[in-house]
């Protein structure tokens, strides 16, 4: 049992430890690479609960990717999965980033190195928009997300507000609308009953 439990913990890890030493240009870059690994490949979690993942992850301080990871690793082996996750995710950061740092101050000038900088710049923002589509499939699933999607977007893009009243605004939306739906429904229903027992009469 413990041999198995490493055995799943070690691998949270490596595949973490990958995501982490393929994803450039910060947290949402990450979304569709942690989507394809944990959803896609290792079955881990389904769709949707990979996109309410997202969405709490998003909501929360810190870089979206670590939160991410933390959830996911909680959700497959608890604490310790987290952990393990976010070993994994962070030790190639850190490889990484001291190794540029060194590298850095000594070509930063050199015009290769600045143009593959400005290759990676528009291949992060496809990946970000990617990262949208696959989310929107799944979260917008009626006109009512869509509205909400789109009244986030335009205070974002127009009125420069922040991403948490943002967030808390739509999270009370969809409480709202959801309740709003069950008492329809549920009106719907109570008449149906009330026209089943006057046919019976």
């Amino acid at each position: 049992m413990l041999k198995k439990k490493f055995k799943l913990l070690l691998e949270i890890y490596i595949a973490f430890f990958k995501l982490g030493s393929i994803s450039f240009g910060g947290g949402y870059s990450m979304i569709p690479l942690i989507e394809r690994e944990v959803v896609e490949d290792k079955k881990w979690v389904d769709k949707q609960k990979i996109i309410d993942i997202f969405a709490v992850s998003e909501s929360l301080p810190g870089a979206i990717g670590l939160n991410s990871s933390a959830f996911v690793g909680y959700s497959v082996a608890g604490i310790p999965g987290a952990i393990f996750a976010l070993l994994g995710n962070l030790t190639p950061s850190v490889i990484i980033v001291l190794t540029l740092s060194v590298v850095f101050m000594k070509f930063n000038n050199n015009p290769s190195v600045k143009s593959a900088f400005r290759g990676i710049y528009p291949a992060i923002v496809g990946l970000v928009a990617y990262a949208s589509y696959k989310m929107g499939k799944t979260a917008l699933e009626d006109k009512a997300c869509i509205g909400i999607m789109i009244v986030t977007f335009c205070c974002s893009m127009f009125l420069q507000i922040d991403p948490i009243p943002l967030i808390v605004s739509g999270a009370i939306a969809g409480v709202v609308i959801s309740s709003v739906k069950m008492i329809i429904k549920a009106r719907r229903n109570s008449g149906v009953i009330m026209q089943e027992k006057e046919k019976n009469f």
